[in-house]
């Protein structure tokens, strides 16, 4: 069993980030993670805030170093990969408002030294939403991406010695292109999985690709992996952390159904056991941090470590751990579970080291519409009845016509895929618009997250 805590002012000292989407958040070695750059409101970042883990400190070093132009460190960026290599962190592409990156760039941090590369050989394209891990310590493969004019498929390989780019030659079937995808280095196989492709659709496929190590002498080829147990649903915009013997994926972004217009963001736990090669459902004793996409995840020794990420609406700034039952952060929630409330729409990083309060949202239309018809929801009322999600049939029939097909009960994953997506659609309507037939199942919807304190 896993628990999820929202961070303490008393797990950190010094500031942690401000809130951000799209960044990157790299482990150096054991010592120390390094975020860098992302999006808030519309505004591009460029900022280094590093965690140490052994003192528990977040600081903001000052960083020297020239670039081609006289900066001294890589431009404003999102959606850009980051890679350490020993004590290196390396950065390539991203995004700077509508226009696509290309350069490539090394921090060194031991000294926090930028230093802007010239490589050799086949340089890749510029391109954001992409995807890289390390091959061993010298090594780095990238694989696909957006252009600004096409998903990409093409694999490059960096030797950060040589600083030569290599594009592999791959024979047989190949992934459909995609981005916003992850790439992981599982011992001498890339996994590939998710992404959104050509045309548009996101996709749940995984992929593995093979002949990244000289020494094996293995021709270069991809193998579609299709693994039994609780798969996860299609998604872009999800983090994969090596944890062990398995991967854990998080989070992320799909659509709601070929009618919908609205993306479904979740916070869901799934895990890729290598031992017994199957998708399962990370255990989880408590509710989930909010749903969101484009947000990092870093393992430290058994915990996990999450913070920021975008739902379509909010940029978040939140810290959040994830610890198994006997670690003693767990005990915080074992002892007094806290109530998981959304965060408002960019929570300052001042206001998570100082009290980490937690705020609603603005404009929320239940809120709203509850201020509006003067209702009030007490928990110890002895003649409220709560039912299930599953068994409030106009719910579920409202929520089914929102996605156009119906929704079979025995459908677990639909199910909650169709919850969240009406629930975003009454968060997204004003009370007006609400027809009047809605407002039964909206108000047993909203008893429903006060019982659970939801909100």
């Amino acid at each position: 069993m896993h628990y999820w805590v929202r961070a303490f002012a008393s797990d950190f000292s010094g500031t942690p980030p401000q809130p951000r989407s799209g960044h990157t958040a790299v482990p150096i070695g054991k010592s120390k993670i390094v975020v860098f750059g992302g999006l808030l409101d519309k505004k591009f970042l460029s900022d280094i805030t590093v965690y140490d883990i052994e003192n528990k400190l977040w600081f903001q070093p000052e960083c020297t170093g020239n670039g081609s132009d006289g900066q001294v460190g890589p431009s404003p960026r999102a959606f850009h990969v980051a890679v350490a290599i020993d004590c290196h962190m390396f950065i390539f592409g991203g995004r700077s408002g509508n226009r696509r990156l290309g350069d490539f760039w090394v921090l060194d941090t031991d000294i926090w030294q930028w230093s802007e590369l010239t490589s050799f050989g086949d340089l890749p394209s510029s391109r954001d939403f992409s995807a890289a891990s390390a091959i061993g310590n010298r090594k780095i493969v990238m694989y696909g991406g957006w252009d600004g004019k096409k998903w990409l498929s093409d694999v490059y390989i960096l030797d950060t010695i040589s600083l030569e780019w290599m594009e592999l030659s791959v024979t047989g079937s190949l992934p459909p292109p995609r981005c916003g995808h992850t790439a992981t280095m599982v011992e001498k196989r890339l996994l590939v999985f998710g992404g959104r492709g050509g045309g548009g659709p996101i996709m749940s496929d995984l992929w593995a690709l093979k002949g990244l190590i000289e020494e094996e002498n293995e021709t270069p080829g991809w193998t579609q992996l299709k693994l039994p147990g609780q798969s996860p649903s299609p998604r872009c915009g999800h983090t994969v952390t090596s944890g062990g013997h398995y991967l854990l994926l998080f989070g992320g972004h799909g659509t709601g159904g070929w009618l919908s217009r609205y993306d479904i963001y979740y916070n869901d736990c799934i895990v890729l056991d290598r031992l017994s090669a199957q998708w399962k459902r990370l255990p989880i004793g408590n509710d989930p941090p909010a749903a969101r996409a484009y947000h990092s995840l870093t393992h430290i020794g058994s915990r996990y470590l999450l913070f920021g990420g975008f739902d379509g609406k909010l940029t978040y700034g939140d810290i959040w751990w994830l610890v198994p039952e006997g670690d003693p952060i767990a005990k915080r929630f074992i002892e007094s579970p806290p109530k998981n409330i959304p965060d408002n729409k960019g929570m300052a990083a001042e206001s998570i080291q100082s009290s980490f309060k937690e705020s609603r949202r603005e404009n929320d239309t239940i809120s709203e519409l509850q201020r509006a018809l003067g209702i009030s929801v007490s928990l110890s009322s002895p003649v409220l009845q709560i039912i299930d999600e599953s068994e409030d049939k106009e719910f579920i029939e409202i929520g089914s016509r929102l996605i156009g097909e119906r929704v079979p009960s025995n459908n677990q994953g639909l199910l909650n895929q169709t919850i969240e997506l009406l629930r975003d659609h009454w968060r997204r309507s004003t009370p007006s618009s609400i027809p009047l037939k809605e407002l039964g199942p909206l108000l047993r919807d909203y008893q429903r997250l006060i019982s659970r304190h939801h909100l």
